[in-house]
């Protein structure tokens, strides 16, 4: 290199050095509004269960809601649960959205940084030969070979923030995706312990109907005898058949029900219909937890929720992205420059002094489309104004499920303490009617009705305890419960 051409080359450098210094004075502010988090009033305190509450509120923070499911005592249900998360299809597509969302952060990322693009050539020519001033068909022409390697690079200066707006809004896509993952598992821990629950109420219900049909086929026997020896009138016989009858036609919907529950459960497991019938086809009792329930007070519902979270997530994305659009305002500077080698032998292809290289700048700027810009700049306004309506509806709606859970799971209870002391009762009734029915002391028509009120008490007392636990079970989800807040969690160490 000569001296010129070194003192040429310094003085363009120091000049592109001195553009961008002056680029990098202006390129630490970015366009559009900053997101600032979402302030959401909510009441001190949840309105229900009336007082005094069967359902007792433990605080969130001391409380563990991750594996809320362990509290039934059922190993079976842990296992399916746990079996869940690992095959379920859902969680399965929501982890696939995560990625995505990370391979596209990935590509918003990209454009910070520079771009270098290698290439290489070879070309074989003839050059037609001269006589004089003309050009002449003859073979004096001249053949010659070019061979050309280098390497060709660009940067666009993000002066006015809108690629790293673009960033910022792929980092609250990828944060939305993850609290859906999260939202799904909440929704399928909860599917899986009400379906097994489900399960589970059915199979109390069917050994309670066999239990009664047992009891009654007893008593119609005896009418029978009865009427043999002439105690009893046909129509004795003909009421105790259609109760047994009756009785009996409840089991087959029952059963049906139960293997219902059942394919769901296999399903939820991301396997065949018919994959658990083995394994849960033996009956069980119905699944009861403690009803110490770690709800703590709203403002920690906005914490704990996917689903919430998630929504905030969005209005962080549809914020950065008014941010990404006011940046098409402004103009968008880029430094380009290339260097390689080019010669006509390719053992002197890489040779000093077949060097060549170049460096510029450029700008460029949408100076006729500001309509345009300014339109696309209020849509992303509008979509932000769209997430939040979306946000404070999804707050609204996760209070309302607490709030609903929590009154049907203390009414429950109260209702099943009511169902215990009834099913006593009738029982005591059958025993004493057919006592005096035996003795000849009252007719049929009251053995008749305390068998129906015993068996329809037995079956309520039975949907009641599945309704409790599956009730516990949907005051869990309204929670969010099912995973784990690392500020949440260090609040209870």
């Amino acid at each position: 290199m000569t001296h010129k051409d070194r003192t040429a080359s310094i003085g363009t450098l120091r000049s592109c050095g001195l553009a961008l210094l002056c680029l990098a004075a202006v390129a630490g502010c970015a366009v559009g509004p900053d997101y600032k988090p979402v302030q959401t009033h909510v009441p001190p305190a949840w309105t229900g269960p009336v007082s005094p509450p069967p359902i007792r509120l433990a605080p969130a923070a001391a409380s563990n809601l991750v594996h809320w499911w362990t509290g039934f005592n059922d190993p079976i249900l842990t296992s399916l649960v746990s079996r869940a998360v690992k095959s379920n299809l859902d969680v399965n597509l929501a982890e696939a959205r995560i990625r995505q969302a990370q391979a596209a952060r990935g590509v918003a990322a990209a454009g910070l940084g520079p771009t270098i693009d290698a290439s290489g050539s070879f070309q074989h020519s003839r050059s037609p030969g001269i006589s004089g001033a003309s050009l002449t068909g003859s073979g004096n022409g001249r053949i010659a070979n070019a061979y050309q390697a280098g390497l060709d690079g660009g940067w666009g200066l993000d002066v006015f923030g809108g690629v790293r707006r673009a960033v910022e809004a792929a980092d609250a896509d990828l944060q939305a995706a993850v609290e859906d993952h999260r939202d799904v598992c909440v929704t399928l821990a909860a599917e899986v312990a009400i379906d097994y629950i489900n399960l589970r109420s059915y199979q109390q219900r069917i050994a309670t109907a066999r239990e009664n049909l047992k009891a009654q086929e007893q008593t119609a026997q005896l009418t029978h005898k009865r009427f043999k020896v002439g105690f009893v009138s046909a129509l004795d016989v003909a009421n105790a058949d259609a109760l047994v009858a009756t009785t009996a036609a409840q089991i087959p919907l029952l059963e049906a029900s139960a293997r219902q529950a059942m394919y769901s459960l296999s399903i939820l497991l991301g396997r065949e219909p018919g994959a658990l019938k083995q394994e849960l086809s033996s009956a069980s009792s119905t699944p009861v937890a403690s009803l110490a329930v770690p709800a703590g007070v709203p403002s920690d519902l906005i914490r704990r929720r996917p689903d919430i979270r998630r929504a905030e997530a969005q209005i962080h994305a549809a914020t950065a992205r008014i941010g990404v659009a006011t940046a098409d305002l402004f103009p968008k500077f880029s430094i380009t420059g290339s260097l390689g080698f080019q010669a006509g032998v390719l053992g002197s292809l890489f040779d000093w002094v077949s060097r060549f290289w170049s460096l510029g700048a450029s700008v460029g700027w949408r100076v006729f489309d500001n309509k345009g810009i300014l339109s696309n700049i209020e849509l992303q306004k509008a979509f932000r104004e769209e997430s939040f309506i979306t946000y404070q509806k999804t707050v609204l709606n996760a209070m309302h499920e607490v709030e609903n859970a929590l009154i049907v799971s203390a009414k429950e209870q109260e209702r099943r303490k009511a169902l215990v002391d009834a099913v006593a009762a009738n029982q005591k009734a059958v025993r004493l009617a057919t006592q005096l029915y035996t003795q000849g002391e009252t007719d049929f028509l009251n053995v008749l009705q305390a068998q129906r009120s015993l068996y329809s008490t037995d079956d309520a007392l039975a949907q009641s305890t599945g309704a409790l636990s599956t009730d516990l079970v949907s005051l869990y989800k309204a929670l969010g419960g099912g995973w784990k807040v690392p500020s949440m969690e260090k609040e209870s160490e």
